[in-house]
């Protein structure tokens, strides 16, 4: 079985670009859970999943994303532009800039294991 490239982000990559979103908005604009909610369009509970790593904890996303989620966290906090923007021009970094993704352990009857890559390469999801 080989997953949809869009199955991946939607699955693996947006939870974790949510997460570090949540992260930074709380940490560095203290905005609180229901703000962010409404900002990102999910529930309080989900955003606690992610700051306590219950949600999303597995999955890695390489260092050179960090900056450009410290900018679309600037954005979100001024409501200066929304969450499917943001989300979708972090989306798109990884895809122009190749750069891979770390799912770690087994997901899914060992497709996506160990720490494989997930490189943002047309034809070479894995």
């Amino acid at each position: 079985m080989r997953y949809l490239p869009q199955e991946i982000e939607a699955w693996y990559i947006i939870p974790a670009i949510r997460r570090e979103i949540s992260k930074c908005l709380i940490r560095d604009y203290n905005v609180t859970y229901e703000k962010i909610g409404s900002i990102l369009g999910i529930t309080k509970a989900a955003i606690s999943q992610y700051t306590k790593g219950n949600r999303a904890a597995k999955i890695k996303l390489p260092k050179e994303l960090n900056p450009k989620i410290m900018v679309s966290c600037n954005l979100l906090a001024k409501e200066k532009s929304d969450a499917e923007h943001e989300i979708n021009k972090l989306l798109n970094f990884l895809k122009e800039k190749h750069l891979p993704c770390c799912i770690k352990g087994r997901v899914k009857e060992g497709i996506l294991e160990d720490c494989r890559e997930i490189k943002f390469k047309e034809g070479n999801y894995r």
